[in-house]
């Protein structure tokens, strides 16, 4: 039996901007179509709320229209939410006409290179999600009492962690940071932080505006290898 577009149950794992995205998608092809859209945290947006730097407001500013998105009839968000755990995905592919997996990657790529693996060296991923305030990192802990920082990449993260280790604790108030990395960040004994790329400016990874606004920061100044 066939069944119309808009009688269909849709299951989405993933509420960052592709989970939303794919539903927005449904929704103009098949108004009225019957949406799950399912994480295992009890808030959406994923690394729109938990990867964006908290000083960059305009980038968050796209969960108007996730909101927007949210408020058609037949969607629902179904919050913490375990796929594997709380259900699984046979038990949803029984029970909705179509499975759309927007889950991302939730790990990091290793480097391969020695003392990867010290105590200081940390992922982005972890810095990052503990200054957002996501719920798997807001315990962890970095040693900010030293003087000296190398931040490996010179993409547009590592551009966040370096304007987040450089910028002045006053201005960060005013940003929607988490208040645990706020105190943390206040007492950063961190003064010189080296950028180190494999390759050339010419290759580099991060957008011109993200670049330039190192340079703008107050009491920063910006050194690079003549070489």
């Amino acid at each position: 039996m066939s069944i119309s577009p808009s009688s269909m149950r849709v299951a989405i794992v993933g509420s960052g901007p592709a989970g939303f995205y794919a539903a927005e998608s449904l929704q103009k092809a098949a108004p009225g179509i019957a949406i799950d859209l399912i994480d295992r945290l009890p808030t959406p947006f994923g690394l729109v709320r938990g990867g964006v730097a908290p000083d960059h407001p305009k980038i968050k500013s796209v969960t108007r229209v996730f909101d927007r998105i949210a408020t058609q009839p037949g969607f629902r968000y179904l919050g913490h939410v375990r796929v594997g755990e709380d259900v699984t995905v046979d038990e949803l592919r029984a029970r909705y006409h179509a499975l759309i997996l927007c889950y991302g990657a939730e790990t990091d790529r290793m480097l391969g290179i020695p003392g990867e693996s010290l105590a200081g060296s940390h992922a982005a991923t972890e810095f990052v999600a503990w200054y957002n305030g996501h719920p798997d990192y807001a315990g962890a802990t970095f040693d900010l009492t030293q003087r000296d920082v190398a931040v490996v990449g010179i993409g547009n993260v590592a551009m966040d962690v370096a304007r987040i280790l450089a910028k002045p604790p006053q201005a960060l108030a005013a940003t929607d940071l988490a208040d645990h990395a706020l105190q943390a960040l206040a007492s950063s004994q961190v003064a010189t932080i080296h950028l180190i790329a494999r390759r050339g400016p010419v290759q580099a990874a991060c957008t011109t505006p993200e670049l330039r606004e190192l340079g703008e920061l107050e009491g920063v100044d910006v050194v690079v290898d003549p070489r």
